[in-house]
């Protein structure tokens, strides 16, 4: 798999728009959030932890979302500089509070209950015209899209962005708790997806969106007409399926792995899969290295552990033409 995806200029690799929230995960491993007793704090929204990931592993993020001016907002605003995350472009609003979602700690796929407010009022001119320039990857999620002001937000985040020739990454985690109308769901994917690069569904997401019969194949040929190029599919123990342009490039098995927190797995990973893109990595090389910060997420609780060295990883990496099987 040749490199296919140049990187743009700019001096922030990725610039995660939508949500930046606070996840209160519980102590207890649970399969229902019923069944937790106690809770712990972390920062969370999938773009910002997809933004903490990518400065974790050396590169430059920043974060365009709207959080309240108490202190859950403050505490965010402290974690995102602590991880190293650029704050310029987040939104302090005194008159809303900060979005919470309760989250339930476990290998699967997580029980969760969001309290919304600040995440979902980021509007139009929250968006500057000078943060989507300075950006390599503009990067957003259907949790965002899910509500208005912030759909129209996002929405005008990835027309500059194509509009400037940017890399344009579209997470489409939906949930029915999240946005009840499926219609309006696919309805709006459709239409961001035209403008979009890159896509990393899995296969919860595409069967919540297209049915639970839906096979990878199908969801990724779904995906394909709406508009993405790349599509980068997860089936959790399943492995990974690369595709381009509908045509699927391969497979590429998971490892077994001792499993503490599924909890932003998912964004670990395509940190990581960005990551060793815009190093000029191909995308088989980069889904390896995905791969490999994602198993070092699910061992850990939280963020993903400080000094690791992408270079060291990188030098490690199998062959793709070894580890990816054709399909």
């Amino acid at each position: 798999m040749n490199p296919a995806i140049f990187a743009p200029d700019g001096d922030i690799d990725l610039l995660a728009v939508g949500e930046t929230l606070i996840d209160f995960i519980s102590e207890q491993s649970v399969a229902h959030l019923q069944n937790a007793g106690s809770f712990r704090r972390y920062l969370g929204g999938s773009p910002a932890n997809i933004a903490v990931n990518v400065a974790q592993l050396g590169g430059r993020s920043a974060v365009i979302s709207k959080i309240g001016g108490d202190a859950f907002g403050r505490f965010i605003e402290s974690e995102l500089r602590r991880f190293g995350v650029s704050t310029d472009y987040l939104v302090v609003d005194e008159g809303v509070r900060t979005s919470i979602v309760f989250v339930a700690r476990t290998t699967g796929t997580p029980d969760f209950e969001p309290m919304r407010d600040a995440d979902f009022r980021l509007v139009p001119e929250d968006i500057p015209e000078a943060a989507i320039a300075r950006a390599k990857v503009v990067h957003a999620s259907a949790f965002a899209l899910s509500r208005e002001p912030c759909r129209s937000a996002v929405r005008k985040a990835f027309t500059l962005a194509r509009e400037m020739g940017k890399i344009i990454s579209l997470d489409p985690n939906y949930s029915p708790r999240i946005w009840p109308d499926l219609g309006e769901a696919r309805q709006v994917l459709a239409e961001l997806y035209r403008m979009t690069t890159l896509t990393k569904p899995s296969l919860d997401d595409a069967r919540r969106l297209f049915g639970p019969a839906c096979t990878p194949e199908q969801g990724i040929a779904r995906f394909h007409e709406m508009g993405a190029r790349f599509v980068i599919f997860t089936m959790g123990r399943e492995g990974i399926l690369i595709s381009e342009d509908g045509r699927l490039l391969g497979h590429l098995p998971a490892r077994s792995v001792v499993a503490v927190d599924a909890t932003g797995a998912g964004d670990s990973f395509w940190a990581g899969f960005v990551t060793a893109l815009l190093d000029g990595n191909s995308l088989g090389r980069s889904v390896l290295f995905g791969r490999e910060i994602v198993e070092l997420k699910l061992q850990a609780v939280g963020p993903l552990p400080s000094g690791i060295d992408r270079r060291e990883i990188v030098a490690g990496l199998p062959e793709p033409a070894e580890a990816i099987k054709r399909r």
